[in-house]
């Protein structure tokens, strides 16, 4: 049975989500900041080796974020054009639940929360 929700309760969730992939791009612009204040202190080897893994590992993410609120709009414009097919008792219609783009925005979660305890870990040692 395919699970649906109503359609402004997928809006509010794709809002709180985009809001929160922008949140994850500033966080990434700060890491990297970091990063670059810890690769100007150091020049061994091992800490560059680190310090280009995280470079890697911030772009691999950030393009996850773009990846991820793409699926996100492509899910907005659906529910806008169903709410333009009929816009009346649109508070009472439901749609198929956009559960691809959750199962990806929360992996995405747990891997930019193991990628930053990473980073404090290396950070705290280097800074």
């Amino acid at each position: 049975m395919e699970n649906k929700k109503q359609i402004y309760e997928q809006h509010a969730e794709n809002s709180d989500w985009i809001n929160r992939l922008e949140f994850y791009k500033e966080e990434i612009e700060i890491l990297k900041e970091r990063l670059a204040e810890i690769a100007n202190k150091n020049s061994s080897k091992s800490v560059l080796s680190e310090v280009e893994h995280f470079q890697n590992q911030f772009i691999v993410q950030r393009n996850n974020i773009d990846e991820i609120g793409h699926l996100i709009k492509l899910n907005e414009q659906l529910l806008e054009n169903e709410v333009n097919k009929n816009e009346i008792a649109v508070d009472h219609r439901s749609l198929p639940y956009h559960k691809e783009e959750k199962e990806k925005l929360e992996g995405f979660e747990s891997n930019i929360s193991n990628l930053r305890k990473e980073f404090n870990t290396f950070s705290s040692k280097w800074m």
